[in-house]
């Protein structure tokens, strides 16, 4: 996102934009991808919720989060970019509130991996998760890529 200290994000997380809502997608490489054609979107204040259940020393993945939604909504699948985008808002909304924060730095990319579009980038995602002991893995030579090392270990349950 560019901008961060220009925009609002806390209108942005209230702003439900006609959501929770389906749609059926008729693309088959998107079906077979997603193993349906039922397909959810989330209002973004739905992600912050969800995001805000994530306990100390525990951490979850967006794809988690988008399993969770489909099953709860019963449809195939949530759909992946606006849950990347959401999830963005909630942690930008959270760093522009000094009350009620949502412990953004928790929730991690696929594989475990950091995201350099939350607040203060990635350096500031792994001081947060090294306080609450996770181990940050530098993978890469070039396109170096952070992760939470055995993340897997400490993901949170969704019920």
């Amino acid at each position: 996102m560019a901008n961060e200290d220009k925009k609002d994000f806390n209108a942005m997380l209230r702003d439900g934009k006609d959501m929770p809502k389906f749609q059926t997608i008729t693309d088959e490489m998107s079906i077979k991808k997603y193993g349906g054609d039922r397909m959810y979107f989330a209002p973004p204040i739905d992600y912050d919720r969800v995001m805000k259940r994530i306990p100390f020393g525990k951490v979850i993945t967006v794809g988690k989060i988008r399993e969770y939604f489909a099953v709860k909504s019963g449809a195939d699948f949530t759909e992946p970019i606006t849950a990347g985008v959401f999830v963005s808002i909630a942690a930008w909304a959270s760093h522009q509130r000094s009350e009620d924060k949502t412990p953004y730095w928790r929730t991690l990319k696929a594989n475990g991996e950091l995201n350099e579009k939350y607040p203060g980038g990635i350096e500031a995602q792994k001081i947060m998760l090294e306080a609450e002991g996770h181990t940050i893995i530098r993978r890469g030579r070039k396109n170096l890529r952070y992760y939470v090392g055995d993340y897997e270990d400490f993901l949170f349950e969704l019920d």
